[in-house]
């Protein structure tokens, strides 16, 4: 899990008057269209061999990309990324992989410092962190924009950003959570707290099974009273009317 904004690591070396290299990274993972997934980053930086994070391979390879920010005028942003086709590389791919569309990006960010010890001179980098990376930001291929010998040139959309797609996707429920207990969306990977009717373990009227109630009092037992939660209810939603 990247370690965020606030945290000690994070904290030090970007207000550091001389921080290290900041490392981009992608990942076109072609999973949805039936491939699988292709890590490069863009040799910038006095980087320019291939990168090992977090135990993964990215080959150095140019790539050019832009348009991250978030302008605050409401509209998401749509990054563009070219990336070298002097081998024709990107060109096998689109033949092959439905002209990329539809293909996940991801975008990591990292400090050079941090990188795994095999990037290092004796394979040694006492400062090594692979949990410090700024937060990932995910897109999906929407449009290609130039095909040539030398690149090719993608326009991005963030998954919230797709035509015909309505929000929200799912029902507004005030006190019931929606996610599978222990599910990806859920996330508690915990000890035993409490049954469906919130009575927690220990308790002579626990009946010995433990469930979630999707409250969002189960939901704190769980995780806390005072700290971010992934509840998957509404429970300001009676607040307002129309």
């Amino acid at each position: 899990m990247a370690i965020m904004p606030g945290t000690d690591e994070y904290v030090k070396e970007v207000a550091d008057l001389a921080p290290s290299e900041l490392i981009e990274l992608f990942e076109l993972d072609l999973a949805p269209l039936g491939g699988g997934i292709h890590r490069f980053h863009a040799g910038v930086n006095d980087v320019e061999q291939d990168i090992m994070w977090q135990g993964k391979l990215y080959v150095a390879q140019p790539v050019e990309a832009s348009g991250f920010e978030y302008t605050g005028e409401g509209a998401m942003p749509r990054p563009i990324i070219t990336i070298g086709n002097v081998f024709g590389t990107i060109s096998a791919l689109i033949s092959e992989y439905n002209e990329l569309i539809g293909a996940k990006v991801t975008r990591i960010r990292t400090f050079a410092r941090f990188l795994d010890p095999v990037n290092f001179p004796g394979s040694t980098n006492p400062e090594a962190n692979a949990n410090v990376e700024f937060m990932r930001e995910f897109y999906y291929v929407d449009r290609k924009a130039v095909e040539n010998k030398l690149s090719v040139e993608y326009e991005l959309t963030s998954i919230w950003d797709v035509q015909g797609v309505k929000l929200p996707a799912r029902q507004i429920i005030q006190n019931t959570c929606a996610w599978l207990y222990k599910g990806d969306e859920c996330g508690y990977t915990g000890p035993d707290v409490s049954d469906v009717n919130d009575i927690v373990v220990g308790d002579p009227e626990y009946n010995g099974t433990d469930a979630c109630g999707k409250r969002l009092f189960s939901c704190q037992q769980r995780f806390g009273e005072f700290v971010p939660i992934p509840y998957g209810g509404f429970p300001g939603s009676s607040l307002s009317r129309a």
